[in-house]
């Protein structure tokens, strides 16, 4: 299954907030946005909105009280006006840009930003999903490994929970990225994978168990009586 059909991926990944301005120009023209150049980047919103403008495909550029270098001046062949500012919320959809909304300061922006991320670390790392997801042969495999010290080459812990024949199972070193797992363990995903497979693990414990921890999961459980997670194999009693 490609990352990017990760059913254990939520929300907008990368949010951010971009200013742009809203301007009007020519009688018979629609409005344009375009982001202020870098060298005005520090005006504020009262010194953009209503000043007269020039653009070009790229950039804006506030005329009135700024002084501008002619090379500069001479990329903007298009004169207009500032109606308003804009911030933008943007974000990646499985790898995808995606434009999310506009609000009209920056304020607001970081609040749909924060309201809308996932932080990693205080909530969203916790999953109850149905046992099937794994074949018999993972079920045994992953219930051998909750009675006894689980090795540390594993990267993650199971264990059972009291009262319940559901099996939960503590990832750790996660996400498992590239990036992440050659920073703490000095391996690659693929590399981890094949570990896993050399211990014998199932493979349909591999891949739920990898596309977990690569969505940054840390606490997984596997419950006969949780739902089923769409777009999750799911096998048939044995």
């Amino acid at each position: 299954m490609s990352p990017d059909s990760n059913p254990f991926l939520r929300g907008y990944q990368s949010l951010r907030t971009d200013r742009s301005l809203c301007i009007t120009y020519e009688d018979d023209c629609p409005p344009v946005w375009r982001p202020l150049h870098p060298s005005q980047a520090h005006l504020t919103d009262d010194q953009v909105a209503r000043f007269p403008c020039t653009f070009s495909n790229d950039f804006a550029l506030i005329t009135e009280g700024q002084d501008i270098p002619d090379d500069l001046e001479a990329q903007c062949q298009t004169e207009g006006m500032v109606r308003t500012v804009v911030y933008a919320v943007r974000g990646d959809d499985f790898g995808q840009p995606v434009h999310v909304g506009d609000t009209y300061s920056e304020e607001a922006a970081r609040a749909v930003v924060r309201r809308l991320s996932f932080e990693t670390g205080f909530y969203s790392r916790c999953w109850e999903i149905s046992s099937a997801h794994l074949t018999a042969e993972a079920d045994r495999f992953l219930a051998e490994l909750a009675d006894i010290a689980t090795p540390s080459g594993f990267l993650f812990v199971a264990f059972r929970i009291p009262y319940s024949p559901a099996i939960g199972v503590k990832l750790i070193a996660t996400p498992w990225t590239d990036a992440n797992l050659q920073l703490v363990e000095g391996i690659t995903a693929e590399q981890l994978r094949q570990e896993h497979r050399v211990k014998g693990m199932p493979e349909s414990l591999v891949e739920v168990l990898h596309l977990a921890a690569l969505a940054d999961v840390r606490m997984l459980v596997f419950d006969a009586d949780a739902k089923a997670l769409d777009g999750l194999s799911l096998y048939a009693d044995e």
